[in-house]
């Protein structure tokens, strides 16, 4: 997991009036610290069908997060209809896919809650 966004968070006993209003107008224009990258690995091959996971080791992940996907490629595009979460676990989710085919899948995510 690449997490390139690290966007300034308030401490628990609050901030100054500065801090506070960049925290909430980062948070109101989308700048939230619950984005990834992952990259699931192909078999190698060309065809088959084969299943694999891949388990993402995020910290901010949980057993009631919802967890979406955006391509970064075509190919990854392309892929997209056969990856779901197969299961989610406080600091971890499993990613489910078909890796048949010679180029990895490369995947943004967002999680939520």
């Amino acid at each position: 997991m690449a997490r390139t966004n690290m966007y300034r968070t308030l401490p628990y006993q609050g901030g100054d009036p500065r801090t506070v209003a960049e925290v909430v107008n980062n948070a109101m224009n989308g700048k939230t610290n619950n984005t990834g990258t992952i990259t699931l690995p192909s078999s190698g091959g060309g065809g088959g069908g084969s299943t694999a996971t891949y388990t993402v080791n995020d910290e901010r992940a949980g057993f009631d997060s919802v967890i979406l996907f955006m391509p970064l490629s075509n190919v990854s595009a392309g892929k997209l209809a056969s990856i779901f979460v197969s299961a989610r676990n406080k600091g971890n989710f499993v990613v489910t896919y078909n890796n048949s085919g010679s180029t990895d899948i490369e995947l943004a995510y967002i999680i939520l809650g």
